[in-house]
């Protein structure tokens, strides 16, 4: 019984694995097919002519919204996860009256759906002039992003032992010293998982994008949704998978290059509490 669910064990894990890189065959084959041969009835047979004119067309067209998207999703993360490891260290480590009810308003903002904050977003967003730019898009996922930031920080410094702190204050450190020289160089797993996390959410937003930004401030998401609602008599399969695969490559290699780090982060007790 035991030679057979080990056996079984991993056979069902290849499956799984199989049937999870269906689509992605598809994606990447269909991506380097010239136009005529992209079609669904041969979906899952290899390129008799290799081309790149799928994605060259892709990235023609995806390139301002690839821009636009790295300017948000850098700059918004990074912000996002100073923020949140500030409010994580106040609501952690230097305790105030009323501390565990601001703490359960950061939780609530959590649960906060998108649609129910666009429309006075929108509005305040309007009267500071900032709707449909860049640096309005950054300041709603930044706000949006603060609870899940402020949470990874609070349940991670918790776990920092209060000795070192006290000893700090004995030095005569105050809050922001104690902060710079003890509590940051030991958050770097805390960092890693709040910037991948704010990373790929601001990453793949649309809602935010297509209703509080414009043309010139469109991300990736936005235009990729154009490519596959042209309404072309003649569908181009090749460019559309090309642009899925092209939209998708940034955060895919976030996790493959930083992955370890967020594993890292999760395990140093980042998400407990």
């Amino acid at each position: 019984m035991r030679g057979t669910v080990r056996i079984a064990r991993p056979v069902l894990l290849l499956a799984f694995v199989v049937l999870f890189l269906m689509p992605v065959y598809v994606l990447v084959v269909t991506s380097f097919k010239s136009l005529q041969e992209a079609d669904p009835s041969t979906a899952w047979n290899l390129p008799q002519h290799w081309s790149w004119s799928g994605w060259s067309t892709a990235w023609d067209t995806l390139r301002p919204g690839l821009e636009n998207s790295v300017k948000i999703a850098v700059s918004g993360s990074l912000i996002s996860a100073v923020l949140g490891s500030l409010n994580g260290f106040v609501l952690s480590k230097w305790r105030f009256p009323g501390a565990d009810a601001v703490f359960a308003l950061f939780l609530f903002g959590m649960f906060i759906p998108y649609q129910a904050v666009m429309i006075p977003l929108a509005g305040l967003l309007t009267d500071m002039e900032l709707v449909g730019t860049i640096r309005g898009l950054v300041l709603a996922h930044v706000v949006y992003g603060i609870p899940i930031c402020t949470l990874i920080f609070r349940n991670y410094y918790v776990t920092i032992p209060d000795e070192l702190l006290e000893a700090a204050r004995v030095d005569g450190a105050g809050m922001f010293r104690t902060y710079w020289s003890i509590v940051l160089p030991v958050s770097g797993p805390a960092f890693a998982v709040t910037l991948i996390w704010q990373f790929t959410s601001m990453w793949n937003d649309f809602l935010f994008a297509v209703f509080l930004g414009a043309p010139d401030s469109w991300p990736v998401t936005v235009l990729l949704n154009n490519t596959a609602g042209s309404g072309a008599a003649a569908v181009s399969y090749n460019v559309q998978m090309a642009s899925a695969l092209l939209a998708s490559l940034p955060t895919l290699l976030v996790y493959l290059l930083l992955g370890r780090f967020f594993m890292r982060g999760l395990m140093a007790g980042a998400l407990k509490g």
